[in-house]
């Protein structure tokens, strides 16, 4: 089968850049011939995609191509006609390639993986100013709320008149968690569910946790991810077990505020900012660690993070909305929190550092065993070529 995969920018960093190369790889060695399509608004110039679209960062460019892309839609248009697909699989358009690309593949069956809020939300991510999750369909209370300002509002009217149109035409949507497609549902976009996959732990991987507690977070240092929630946790929490440490494995703008609250709660010897770590090195400080902490206050659309450590033994304490209540069952491979509560993540914490909760430090050969198995690439790869074959089944059915 000859599937162009699209997906908006290729960082290399992110869970759905990552997910854009280990489906490319899969399908591959599944004996697919596969190209990857990215905008130039990451690092695909670097040889990574074998298409690139035009796309930018500057925000006055993005406030009229994110409602429609000509260079993107032109580069679609010639990737179809040099590779002619039979399927095209877009994992994500809303932020530089536009709603524009759709139109532009033509009569290719299209599946559209969704992994985020963007075709339902204008800020992305269900967040209101005051740090709640949103639960209201997107409108005018967007401006009211204060979470976009009428000139944006008024923008976005036209962008999502596009959006929605154009979603609603594919040949297939799928939602990366059942909690995202209820999202999809509310905005009246049907979606079918397949969790994303990870890739398997190294065959030297061996857990080897110290006698101290040591937790990791490992995630963008934006607001949405909690850091902030995080450290007030930890430092009460230091206040009890002072040798409890924390590793901070990540970059973004939020950084330079996180360090300052480290140094004002005294955190300085006890909190770690590791930056940027390549997939084999944060698989080293799984090794350590007595849990993996994902407190976003956002509900996360999936988590894929939870998934990485959960298949290698580590616990995981996570914010209990979104995605993250279908991948942590509560006892068994961690402990959930209502999010955005200080108490309550305090709490895990402690149970953790106490050895009340997952005593070993370390998971059950049968939960690790279940969860590598249901999040493996090879299911996912078996799964996807199948929605692709009924796609494209459909499709040349309706020619008849």
């Amino acid at each position: 089968m000859r599937i162009l995969l699209i997906t908006d920018w290729n960082r290399g960093r992110g869970g759905a850049e990552a997910y854009a190369l280990w489906l490319r790889q899969g399908l591959r060695v599944a004996g697919d011939d596969v190209r990857l399509l990215t905008s130039s608004a990451g690092t695909a110039a670097d040889g990574t995609a074998d298409f690139v679209a035009f796309g930018t960062e500057r925000m006055v460019a993005q406030a009229f191509l994110q409602i429609s892309n000509p260079f993107a839609a032109s580069s679609v248009r010639r990737a179809v006609h040099q590779f002619e697909p039979g399927i095209a699989c877009v994992n994500m358009f809303a932020h530089h390639l536009s709603p524009s690309i759709f139109h532009a593949l033509g009569t290719t069956p299209t599946v559209l993986l969704v992994s985020d809020y963007k075709c339902v939300c204008p800020i992305g991510s269900k967040l209101l100013p005051d740090g709640s999750l949103c639960t209201v369909k997107a409108g005018w209370v967007c401006c009211q709320s204060g979470c976009v300002s009428l000139p944006h509002w008024l923008r976005d009217q036209l962008r999502y008149s596009f959006i929605h149109s154009t979603v609603r035409g594919v040949s297939r949507v799928v939602a990366c968690s059942r909690w995202l497609q209820g999202e999809l549902a509310a905005a009246g976009i049907a979606a079918d569910v397949l969790p994303w996959p990870v890739p398997s732990p190294a065959p030297d991987f061996v857990r080897s946790p110290p006698p101290d507690p040591v937790f990791l977070f490992c995630g963008r240092l934006d607001v949405e991810k909690g850091v902030s929630l995080l450290l007030r946790a930890f430092a009460r929490l230091r206040a009890e077990i002072p040798s409890a440490r924390l590793r901070i494995v990540g970059q973004g703008p939020g950084r330079p505020e996180l360090e300052r609250i480290a140094g004002t709660l005294g955190l300085e010897d006890s909190v770690t900012f590791l930056g940027w770590l390549s997939p084999p090195e944060i698989e080293h400080q799984l090794r350590d660690a007595w849990a993996s902490l994902v407190p976003s206050l956002w509900a996360e659309p999936f988590g894929l993070v939870a998934v990485e450590a959960i298949i290698r033994g580590v616990p995981v304490i996570a914010s209990a909305s979104g995605g993250l209540s279908e991948i942590v069952e509560q006892g068994v491979s961690g402990l959930l929190f209502p999010n955005n509560d200080e108490a309550a993540l305090t709490d895990c914490l402690r149970a953790t550092a106490n050895g009340f909760a997952f005593p070993a430090h370390t998971l059950s050969h049968d939960v690790v065993k279940r969860a590598a198995e249901t999040f493996s690439i090879e299911r996912h790869i078996r799964q996807m070529r199948q929605l692709f074959a009924e796609v494209a089944e459909q499709k040349g059915a309706a020619r008849l």
